[in-house]
């Protein structure tokens, strides 16, 4: 079973930067799909971005493609985040799937989210 826990979440104002990760407890990534996926009031989880970590390639959803970069460091997976929106307020939650998938419905753990408030 992997346990995930995610941390850098905050208060940015409109244009600013933000970096999320995702660590593991327990066990490692080096079998998994790491995604970052969020949620805000009243709307559907939806995938933000996610990578394999065995070679390292990425996917982001389009509305985020260019402003956010994930990337794999040391026993991490990090989300930087940068030229944020009022509308990318949301939960944040890293979630370790067995393959590549941008439905949350293949994502197997989830950490407990982190709260990213972008202000305008």
């Amino acid at each position: 079973q992997v346990q995930l826990v995610e941390s850098g979440g905050g208060l940015v104002q409109a244009g600013g930067s933000l970096r999320l990760s995702c660590a593991a407890s327990r066990r490692t990534f080096s079998n998994y799909v790491i995604g970052w996926f969020r949620q805000a009031p009243e709307k559907e989880r939806e995938f933000v971005a996610a990578i394999r970590w065995s070679d390292g390639t990425t996917y982001y959803a389009d509305s985020v493609k260019g402003r956010f970069t994930i990337s794999r460091i040391n026993a991490k997976v990090d989300l930087q985040m940068n030229s944020l929106k009022p509308e990318d307020t949301a939960v944040y939650y890293c979630a370790a799937a067995p393959f590549i998938n941008r439905n949350s419905g293949g994502y197997d753990y989830w950490g407990q989210g982190t709260q990213v408030t972008v202000s305008s």
